[in-house]
């Protein structure tokens, strides 16, 4: 039971087998730094590049090593189970046999998993299993929103403007590329995008100008997705805002990103960290407004949850008026970066709200969407 005179055990999970496992780790250095030690007893846990569950004091600076793998016995093995019965952090004691021991209990999880197995449903689904409380969104939420392609028909089904699309498989790009590239060129002319269908942090991104541009990025999309998204590539302003809540979700002040690139890409957002943020974008009063009132209601058409940070195009050459033409949803992140150059936290600061209350706020609204589930009946005993 959760009281006021004891801190809440907050176990903060990161890392994971995806290929944004690196974002992941300067987000959880962010976080854990961050949350208030006089409020949370904060255990980390550690998930490798190979899928394996750790903690232990220096989880975070052994997977960020150079060679984690050297030192991973140094770590104690862990897992989470999927039986509310046996609820908590339990060790894997090795030896002739594995046997399982109740290590700790968690109060909440916060997950720092960008990408596969952590912001696509996966880890929400077993956490769910165990009847922990967790923050950001759910099942639903987390998979719809990291499926560009199912999240673009649900957007399209709230009448919210995206930009046109197709989708294919590993095996069709492998197989029958030629009958791809034929379907593809109804989509119109290059520039084009391509994007593995659920990852983020612009990995497997190209911008295709050219034929071969575009089988290179149909084979580089299909090396982390077994389906790949094809887009109409825009002439735009990449505008943002950040978005925190339940039922009653807020929205921060927009901003906007001058990649120092051709495009936000992976090294433009956590590498060279050149590119420029404007806090909040300089848009018009209405813009700004219908971005706000789309990015609620792209939130609550999939069910979102606890944070997210909703991604927009706003094509240059487009009049800019109240029902702006040329204004489009591009994605929602159901985990977005945390980093210290990270857009969600900073437009959150922008908006009056600073880094360690936003995570005590995401940490109330993980307990408030527990208490919510409970309410649930889970057992139907049929009429009297």
């Amino acid at each position: 039971m959760i009281t006021a005179d004891r801190k809440l055990r907050v176990g903060v999970i990161f890392g994971g087998r995806s290929g944004e496992h690196a974002v992941s780790l300067e987000s959880a250095r962010s976080v854990l730094h961050a949350l208030d030690s006089t409020r949370y007893d904060v255990v980390q846990i550690g998930i490798t590049e190979d899928g394996a569950w750790v903690t232990g004091e220096n989880v975070l600076v052994i997977l960020a090593s150079d060679n984690p793998n050297k030192r991973i016995a140094e770590l104690t093995p862990v897992t989470i189970l999927p039986d509310p019965s046996r609820r908590g952090l339990y060790a894997i004691q090795r030896g002739d046999e594995h046997i399982l021991h109740h290590l700790a209990d968690l109060d909440v999880v916060f997950p720092v998993l960008h990408g596969t197995y952590g912001e696509d449903g996966t880890l929400q689904g077993l956490l769910e299993m165990a009847d922990m409380a967790y923050v950001g969104a759910g099942v639903l939420g987390s998979a719809v929103g990291m499926d560009k392609s199912v999240f673009k028909d649900v957007m399209r089904a709230n009448q919210i403007p995206v930009v046109d699309w197709m989708v294919f498989t590993r095996k069709e790009i492998e197989n029958e590329i030629e009958e791809v590239m034929e379907r593809i060129r109804s989509l119109g002319s290059y520039p084009l995008f391509v994007k593995p269908a659920n990852l983020g942090s612009s990995v497997g991104i190209t911008k295709c100008v050219s034929r071969g541009d575009l089988v290179e990025g149909l084979l580089e999309a299909a090396r982390y997705d077994r389906r790949v998204l094809v887009e109409v590539g825009l002439n735009a302003r990449e505008i943002e805002v950040s978005v925190l809540g339940n039922e009653e979700p807020q929205v921060s002040v927009p901003g906007e990103i001058l990649p120092s690139q051709e495009f936000y890409s992976y090294a433009a957002k956590y590498l060279n960290g050149t590119s420029d943020l404007l806090i909040p974008a300089p848009l018009p009063r209405e813009t700004t407004q219908l971005v706000q009132e789309l990015a609620i209601k792209a939130y609550k058409a999939i069910d979102c949850g606890g944070m997210a940070r909703v991604d927009f195009l706003l094509e240059k050459d487009a009049p800019i008026h109240a029902q702006a033409d040329g204004l489009y949803l591009n994605e929602v992140n159901t985990i977005p970066g945390f980093t210290e150059i990270s857009m969600y936290p900073k437009l959150w600061e922008a908006s009056g709200l600073r880094y360690p209350a936003l995570l005590d706020k995401l940490i109330e609204l993980a307990l408030e969407r527990k208490m919510e589930r409970d309410k649930t009946e889970r057992r139907f005993h049929g009429s009297s």
